[in-house]
């Protein structure tokens, strides 16, 4: 049974400001924990090229690239220990059959709601609004916080470029966890 709104609510519940995250130490410390050497962080000696939209984005593709560990039922679990495969979910899939595995966040919120991860909902919503054209036929999913930067670069990216190219996709939201 939905539960009323008591007669005295008076509007949004003012946001609330949770301190910034120590990220570069927590995820040190993380990596460390799981056996792996000092973290290398990545840095590019030039910036990622822009590429603009060849049109309107509500005359657009989009697809979704997502970091927080999203699988179907009946899909394989991602490995916490440098996993760089990925999944592809059915945009038309019912959200409560997804699941998510992940070392580097706590699930609970994910667990009881996929969406905080893997916004397929919203953009559905999008769509219906018509601020999107369609979405792709599938998402891509993978396991975030891959320690090598190589196979990320040399093996996962080229591959998930293949497969935006091949769904004919115009823009891709990136959902990094």
């Amino acid at each position: 049974m939905p539960q009323r709104r008591p007669d005295h609510y008076a509007g949004p519940v003012p946001p609330v400001r949770l301190p910034p995250v120590d990220y570069i130490d927590r995820i040190t410390a993380q990596y460390a924990g799981l056996g792996y050497g000092e973290y290398r962080w990545l840095h590019s000696e030039t910036p990622p090229e822009w590429t603009p939209l060849s049109r309107p984005l509500a005359d657009s593709r989009l697809g979704i690239i997502a970091t927080g560990g999203v699988y179907a039922v009946g899909q394989t679990a991602f490995h916490y220990h440098d996993d760089t495969s990925y999944r592809t979910v059915a945009t038309d899939v019912d959200t409560s059959s997804l699941r998510a595995t992940h070392f580097a966040y706590d699930l609970a919120d994910a667990r009881r709601d996929v969406n905080c991860v893997f916004p397929l909902d919203a953009a559905r919503a999008l769509v219906a609004d018509g601020a999107v054209g369609e979405l792709g036929p599938v998402a891509y999913t993978l396991m975030g916080g891959i320690y090598s930067t190589r196979r990320v670069r040399e093996e996962l990216i080229p591959e998930l470029v293949r497969r935006c190219h091949d769904d004919a996709l115009d823009a891709v939201l990136l959902v990094p966890v």
